[in-house]
């Protein structure tokens, strides 16, 4: 007898099949403006999968999620109006309605991303500190930390590079003079790095399968776009 699909199985092939169906629609067929126009719908129901795929969603969960919303957004303001964050920018209407001239959208892809990077980077160190204690190995808790933040936001950093490319190209947003500043990437490393060391803190699982998987599809699609649009 078959065994029914598991939750993550599912998941998992929602997500494969809204990225490679996009994928697909935006480089195959007459409809790439009609996909484009859903990214919205995309991204949202990603963050549905997230939540429903968490494990022990307790109060420290939603304050992380509330946390990186906010920031991402505060901080997304700042750069779009004075361009002291990230540099000269602009959002487009792709992504939805705006407050002060930020997709909310935007503050949900802030927290995707990070909250991806750091369940991965978890997973990650936890199976080296692993390996040191079979060695008879002890890694002081300072350097564990630093460790992760570090790794989690240069992972986060690298994905925004990976996205960056592509999101112009689909007119997500737009750069002053239609280049990218050096000063973009710093900043996505030093604000993710300070929402990963609350991550890190706050109390919660840190176990979300779907969170890896999520953040390959998502990676692996924006590859797709960034080589073939």
């Amino acid at each position: 007898m078959k065994l029914p699909l598991t939750k993550l199985q599912i998941a998992v092939f929602i997500a494969i099949l809204f990225h490679v169906s996009g994928a697909i629609g935006m480089l195959f067929t007459d409809y790439k403006d009609w996909f484009i126009q859903n990214t919205a719908l995309n991204l949202m129901i990603m963050l549905v999968l997230l939540f429903w795929m968490q494990p022990q969603k307790n109060l420290s969960f939603y304050l992380f999620f509330s946390i990186a919303f906010l920031v991402g957004m505060a901080t997304e303001m700042i750069g779009v109006n004075t361009g002291k964050l990230f540099g000269h920018y602009k959002y487009g209407t792709v992504m939805g309605p705006k407050l002060n001239g930020v997709p909310f959208l935007i503050g949900v892809n802030w927290f995707v991303v990070v909250f991806c990077s750091g369940v991965i980077v978890t997973k990650f160190n936890s199976w080296v500190e692993e390996k040191y204690l079979l060695a008879g190995v002890v890694i002081k808790p300072w350097i564990q930390q630093v460790s992760f933040v570090v790794d989690a936001a240069l992972l986060t950093t690298f994905f925004d590079f990976i996205l960056e490319p592509v999101a112009i190209h689909l007119q997500f947003w737009q750069w002053q003079n239609n280049s990218i500043p050096l000063y973009n990437y710093l900043c996505w490393f030093v604000i993710s790095a300070l929402l990963l060391l609350v991550f890190r803190q706050l109390q919660f699982s840190k176990h979300n399968h779907f969170a890896v998987h999520l953040f390959i599809i998502q990676f692996l699609f924006f590859v797709a776009l960034q080589i073939f649009l």
